[in-house]
């Protein structure tokens, strides 16, 4: 009687999760593609695993539990056993199941463009339709301080009183990376102008965090500051495009060369639609491969869908869900909506001011709270 009822204590016992947090795996140095996992469990076991800080799959208990000990690097019979334990399933079945899975994952991690959907049959959510329980990133703007030169009209410096300190960014790091936030894009304004950015790159990199790092890319003629920031480890740039800014254009020369995945974006006005289709086709003649555009002006749109046709022939990838610096030649900076609603939205990504206050997106004059000196669930929920 008791062998009974202990079995059906047993099969009636919900299974416990393991414990939540932020679990991370990267592709040993000199690997051909530098492939990154993040793994967040949540506390209901169920989790959300980011490839390359660009895809996300969310898995159930099960599927979260094979990912944890993918990235753990367990061996395949010791999580047959593990599972074929915990699930009451057979081994034969615990072993095969954990060996499809990594494969499919390891397959997407170190393959370009391929859509997981079609080629592996996972089933794939939106990150914005999903409810995460934190975001997957965030869009920290160092400072809105501009290069020397530009208009300082399109500089939001009145949207806040100061800057955080180097240490203040460490510690919104740290908060950010405890918490499980596994991507941070450093932005501003102009973040070179900032002294300390190579030091919070590093930082962020030792977190195990993914970083990337937009800027008009002007300093990157100069070699040495290149190297700089390449050897923070950052993982991508996008590169704000001013047609008319030699600059740029040499600093993307050296970029191109450099070994570091980059992105450039395009926003289209009155003053360069004309020679936009040209400027595609010279991005495309020095090595660029991927693009972001976006229009400053509404009687663009024909415009801007062409230029998408033309980057599409031109076998450019377009990138779409990356912020913009706040500058001169961001339609964000031109024309800052007011919030329609007072409640937060659930969204993958947040944007941190130079000040710390946490919004929903930039130019949002909504608040959630400061990262700085709010706890991170007031500020998520």
């Amino acid at each position: 009687m008791t062998s009974i009822r202990e079995s059906m204590r047993r099969l009636f016992t919900p299974i416990k999760p393991l414990p939540a947090g932020l679990y991370h795996r990267q592709a040993l140095s000199g690997a051909a593609y530098p492939y990154r996992l993040h793994l967040r469990l949540d506390p209901d076991g169920n989790g959300a695993l980011i490839v390359n800080a660009s895809t996300i799959l969310h898995l159930n208990q099960t599927a979260a539990e094979y990912a944890y000990h993918l990235i753990a690097g367990t061996s395949p019979e010791r999580v047959a056993q593990e599972i074929s334990r915990r699930y009451r399933i057979e081994r034969r079945r615990a072993s095969q199941d954990f060996q499809d899975l990594s494969q499919r994952i390891l397959t997407l991690a170190n393959t370009t463009d391929l859509d997981p959907e079609m080629f592996l049959d996972f089933n794939r959510s939106s990150p914005d339709i999903a409810t995460p329980s934190i975001p997957y990133r965030l869009d920290c703007a160092l400072t809105y301080r501009l290069p020397e030169g530009t208009n300082p009209y399109f500089a939001p410096l009145k949207r806040v009183a100061r800057e955080l300190t180097t240490q203040e960014w460490i510690q919104i790091l740290d908060k950010a990376w405890s918490a499980g936030v596994p991507h941070i894009i450093f932005t501003g304004g102009e973040p070179y102008l900032r002294d300390d950015l190579a030091e919070l790159l590093i930082h962020a990199e030792e977190n195990g965090q993914v970083t990337g790092l937009l800027t008009d890319g002007r300093i990157f003629v100069d070699a040495s500051r290149l190297d700089a920031i390449l050897n923070t480890g950052l993982d991508y740039m996008l590169i704000l495009l001013d047609p008319a800014q030699e600059q740029t254009w040499e600093a993307l020369t050296n970029l191109i060369a450099a070994d570091i995945f980059i992105a450039v974006h395009l926003t289209l006005t009155l003053q360069n639609a004309l020679e936009a289709k040209d400027v595609l086709v010279h991005l495309s003649e020095i090595g660029v491969t991927r693009l972001s555009l976006s229009s400053a002006d509404s009687s663009l749109n024909n415009t801007l869908a062409d230029l998408r046709n033309q980057a599409a022939s031109l076998s450019m990838s377009l990138v779409w869900d990356l912020p913009v610096p706040f500058s001169a030649h961001n339609p964000v900076a031109l024309e800052v909506q007011e919030d329609v609603s007072a409640e937060p939205l659930h969204r993958s990504s947040y944007y941190v001011e130079p000040d710390g206050d946490v919004c929903q997106a930039q130019g949002s004059d909504l608040v959630l709270g400061n990262l700085l000196s709010d706890p991170v669930e007031s500020i998520w929920q």
